[in-house]
């Protein structure tokens, strides 16, 4: 495509599929305990205003990173950390945060083409790969890993074992509420990088969207990230190319193109049946 860089296009599109992999990925371990977080959006909007004040305030990105993360852990209410982050955000609106620096890989940076596209990201891009496979060795080869999934599968039965499940699932929830607020921050810091009010423009829908895609699998649901990130990217080089299609179309492309692929992967329900853990979303109530 005329205009177009296939070698920056592929580096843009680890950047911007990196929020979007971060509440994915802590979703679907809270789904994997058996609950069902709606609030993901307000994780990461609050996430990314707490990242961005914070890492203003002291100059060091990486507090920034930190106070993301407990920022989203503390809140999990989608409309209440709308509006607490637009209050919070109103004095940093038009401020520029400290830069995030890119990690130093030394020769691999200089590999023509593949260096630019993997070796040139700042760590959280890295971070970001490393818990998609920390989590799938989490889930399927540790004894916590496996309780959590028995919470997930049957809540009646861990208990019965002597399982906390309630403990376990607020554990999750913030866990997942951290991995949200480091996607926000990651917005707000690195791939924009400034404060605007409602910047995450629904990323925690389609990342809640993207762990049914991913059949509840760190490796399928780091795929839709990156499906999705891809066509972000996309859509945004074709603007600045100057293609021959309406913006507003393209704008809206990368949900309507998510959306599909999702139609397509949910159309056997059985299948996604046997995948979601069987106790998401059913109310637990302990007995003696």
């Amino acid at each position: 495509m005329a205009g177009i860089s296939v070698e920056l296009l592929l580096a843009s599109l680890m950047v911007a599929a990196t929020p979007i992999l971060f509440a994915a990925l802590g979703e679907m371990v809270v789904e994997k305990s058996g609950v069902l977080n709606l609030g993901v959006e307000g994780m990461m909007i609050v996430g990314a205003i707490c990242g961005f004040a914070t890492a203003v305030e002291t100059g060091s990105p990486a507090l920034g990173f930190l106070g993301a993360a407990l920022g989203g852990a503390a809140l999990a209410l989608t409309l209440f950390g709308l509006g607490l982050s637009a209050l919070i955000g109103q004095g940093y609106v038009g401020i520029k945060p400290p830069a995030t620096a890119r990690l130093d890989l030394g020769p691999l940076a200089d590999i023509p083409f593949v260096g630019r596209v993997l070796f040139r990201h700042d760590a959280l891009v890295y971070l970001g790969l490393g818990m998609t496979a920390a989590i799938w060795a989490f889930l399927r080869f540790t004894r916590a890993g496996l309780v959590l999934r028995a919470v997930g599968e049957s809540h009646d039965a861990a208990h019965a074992l002597g399982y906390k499940v309630v403990r376990i699932r607020i554990a999750a929830i913030l866990f997942g509420g951290a991995m949200a607020g480091l996607g926000g921050a990651y917005l707000s810091l690195v791939r924009v990088p400034q404060w605007t009010e409602g910047m995450t423009a629904g990323a925690g829908w389609i990342a809640l969207a993207l762990v049914v895609f991913g059949a509840w699998r760190p490796g399928r649901v780091a795929l839709g990230a990156y499906l999705f990130g891809g066509i972000t990217v996309l859509q945004l080089n074709l603007q600045a190319a100057g293609v021959a299609v309406p913006v507003a179309l393209l704008s809206i492309s990368p949900y309507l193109i998510t959306i599909l692929v999702l139609v397509v992967m949910s159309s056997d329900r059985r299948r996604v049946a046997m995948n979601a853990p069987a106790s998401l979303g059913r109310v637990f109530h302990a007995t003696a």
